[in-house]
């Protein structure tokens, strides 16, 4: 039997990997780059696989040794790069021929392209894929978005490549155009979310409550055993006991406090806001992420106001019953998102199965995962996720806990925004009637925008327009 075949254009850290898992798994790949030195250093670094992989020195050549129908996949930059990739091989393919991004792109880029490449008869594949290096190269979760033709054409090799969860693999094929990419814009989302919630948790079980680090890594230790299981967990217990080797302080000390970012957070935040929808756990980590970068300010500001903060004696069963009510609530929101997308787009995005190849390969699997996936396959009130009855328990006992760890936090000066903003979600979300109707009054009054009545139908005005 012939095996399956796909070009590969971009070798760096990602495409590398990714080569790397479809040759061990049986495709037949062609790789180039724009360099073509870089050819030449992966094949010797390939070793035995080289034997599975063809080098060009040109995309031409890359392109008219591969069959047709062609699968070309482009892990480079998905901005001005991809662009100019296309203006380049358009010309060089054949009707039926994909051409797959495989980068982190703005899913409208991704409708754009789509539209471009259908227009020469030519499929245009968003291809999330998730899991980093090692997740390239042993199994990522990938989210893919493009025409039914082209998922039958890549559906064979990206299974036999994928993560799998009990036998499952983790990539699905989720709409048309940007549906893959809008996919994993969210759970990096999520991921913001979560890297901030547990960074939090860390903040006051070691400055709180004058934990060492290496305690503190034990408590993520023991958590990753448990309901909170997770590869966030797991590896912030492991980045916790390192030590510096010439200071034996603790690494995480050495690191300094400027978080970085690549932008899929605010896609997410700013997707949110176009949808109608409400963020606000990913947006507090956004924000966290631009408020670490001002460390002259914060330095200043520490200078002039004191950063004192009082010690805090938190349980750490309290924590954790937090923690995981206020995950809950991130994969909540996220959801949401995806949901609202899926209508506006009309992509029928399936929530089971998106929360069924996130059970591995990707940065957010989690335990937490199976019960989300059972959770939207029950039917949860309302469609969502909080209501959703195997919850019930979790929210009953998670909440409790989550209110005492912030306000406790916040008396004692330390900044909790991911947790805050998992409270004050709930809290709104339960309130059958809030705050609105002296919204609508105000903007009636300087507006003249108009309100509902909750006594009679229609649109009406305040007495002071009479």
């Amino acid at each position: 039997m012939t095996p399956p075949t796909i070009g590969l254009y971009g070798l760096g850290t990602m495409g590398a990997a990714l080569a790397l898992n479809l040759a061990e798994k049986g495709v037949r790949v062609h790789v180039a780059n724009r360099t073509p030195s870089a050819v030449l250093r992966f094949m010797e670094k390939a070793g035995p696989l080289a034997e599975k992989i063809e080098g060009h020195q040109s995309v031409e050549g890359l392109i008219a040794a591969l069959p047709t129908p062609r699968l070309v996949v482009a892990m480079i930059p998905s901005t001005a790069p991809m662009d100019a990739f296309l203006d380049e091989v358009i010309a060089q393919l054949a009707p039926g021929d994909t051409v797959i991004d495989a980068g982190n792109a703005d899913f409208h880029d991704t409708r754009r392209r789509a539209v471009r490449l259908a227009e020469h008869d030519l499929h245009f594949v968003g291809l999330g894929v998730s899991g980093g290096e090692e997740g390239a190269r042993n199994g990522p979760s990938m989210m893919m978005g493009g025409s039914a033709e082209s998922w039958a054409g890549l559906e064979p090799i990206l299974t036999r490549i994928a993560a799998q969860h009990e036998g499952d693999p983790c990539v699905a094929r989720f709409g048309p155009d940007g549906a893959g990419h809008f996919v994993k814009t969210v759970h990096n989302g999520i991921e913001y979310a979560d890297m901030q919630m547990i960074a939090e948790v860390y903040d006051l079980l070691r400055f709180g409550a004058g934990r060492d680090v290496r305690a503190v890594g034990k408590i993520f230790e023991g958590w990753n055993a448990g309901r909170l299981e997770s590869y966030l967990m797991e590896i912030t217990a492991t980045v916790l006991s390192y030590a510096d080797a010439p200071t034996n302080l603790p690494f995480v000390d050495l690191i300094e406090d400027r978080a970085g970012q690549k932008g899929t957070g605010r896609w997410t935040v700013i997707e949110a806001v176009r949808l109608g929808q409400s963020a606000t756990m990913i947006e507090a980590a956004v924000a966290a992420r631009a408020w670490s970068a001002e460390k002259g300010l914060r330095a200043r500001a520490e200078e002039t106001f004191g950063a004192d903060r009082a010690a805090l004696d938190l349980d750490v069963g309290l924590l954790e019953r937090a923690m995981l009510a206020a995950r809950v609530l991130e994969y909540a929101q996220g959801f949401r998102i995806l949901a609202a997308a899926s209508d506006q787009y009309d992509w029928r995005l399936d929530p089971v199965r998106i929360a069924e190849i996130w059970r591995a390969g990707c940065i957010i699997r989690a335990r937490l995962l199976d019960d989300i996936a059972g959770a939207f396959s029950e039917g949860p009130p309302e469609g969502q996720l909080f209501l959703a009855p195997r919850f019930s328990s979790v929210m009953m006992e998670g909440i409790p806990a989550l209110r005492e760890v912030v306000t406790r936090a916040a008396e004692a000066g330390y900044a909790t925004p991911v947790l805050s903003a998992a409270l004050t979600f709930w809290d709104v979300m339960r309130q059958g009637r809030g705050t609105a109707a002296l919204i609508q009054a105000q903007r009636d009054f300087f507006g003249r925008h108009g309100f509902e009545r909750t006594d009679q139908e229609g649109d009406f005005h305040g007495p002071w327009w009479r």
